[in-house]
């Protein structure tokens, strides 16, 4: 019996992933986590610290993003357009610190969408966005003018934050449909607010919204985990399988014996 487990539990050894090398950080990760260490400066107001880290990043991006993980010209230019607002931050003089946090965080989820295959970190904002947004849609409701324009500028800046990051992970065709949508409604406010077709254009939003977070989180589902249940659970059944059939060998084989001896 123990011979059994032991030939069960090393073949399920055998075809699970090799959980060390899983581990080992890749030079995306790496450069995710300068991000966010430059991101965590900024918060702390240590300024000079954030900048001799981006020009790190800057140094290792160039070594990586040509080589050891080829990125698209729209991933490169993405990249260093949060970068360099990134260093405006860190930088600047006179910039409200609310400000350089978002810059950074801006260039923080672009990292982390590139460099991550599912559960990308700027979905995590959806109940801020999403929060916003509705606070928005309830003040053109009830008219109140003063409120739409605050609340909307509120979600038109969280937008503004996760946007180069929804630009690598979201369908081109869907991005364009959200972006007409939010700048009809930014350029013709005043009759959102006293137009039943603007109160539509805010539900067509909403709903649209929606679905950006909804289809993002269903489609990065990690494929490699689904790989591993299916792999194991076919693994473990083929040898219970064979230890089932091995067992009822055995018990036939005796059966058969003992009816030879029988007879005999």
């Amino acid at each position: 019996m123990k011979n059994k487990w032991f030939l069960l539990v090393a073949i399920i050894l055998l075809f699970l992933p090799n959980t060390t090398y899983a581990e080992q950080q890749t030079p995306m990760e790496k450069l995710d986590d300068i991000s966010d260490e430059a991101l965590q400066m900024v918060k702390f107001h240590r300024y000079d610290d954030a900048k001799k880290l981006l020009d790190y990043f800057s140094v290792q991006f160039n070594s990586v993003s040509g080589a050891i993980h080829p990125l698209t010209v729209d991933e490169v230019r993405i990249v260093n357009s949060s970068r360099d607002e990134a260093m405006e931050a860190a930088v600047s003089p006179d910039m409200r610190h609310e400000e350089r946090i978002n810059k950074l965080t801006k260039f923080r989820l672009v990292i982390d969408a590139i460099s991550t295959s599912h559960q990308p970190l700027w979905t995590e904002m959806e109940e801020q966005v999403m929060t916003a947004f509705h606070q928005a849609k309830e003040s053109a409701k009830t008219g109140d003018s003063a409120h739409f324009h605050s609340n909307f500028n509120t979600f038109l800046s969280l937008y503004n934050v996760i946007y180069p990051s929804m630009k690598i992970d979201v369908p081109v065709e869907n991005i364009q449909r959200l972006d007409a949508r939010i700048k009809f409604i930014d350029e013709y406010r005043s009759q959102i607010l006293h137009d039943s077709e603007g109160q539509r254009e805010l539900d067509k939003l909403d709903s649209d919204l929606q679905n950006l977070f909804t289809n993002v989180e269903d489609d990065e589902a990690d494929p490699s985990i689904w790989w591993v249940i299916i792999s194991t659970g076919s693994i473990i059944i083929m040898t219970l399988s064979y230890v089932g059939w091995r067992k009822y060998q055995g018990e036939k084989d005796t059966k058969l014996n003992r009816s030879r001896e029988h007879k005999d």
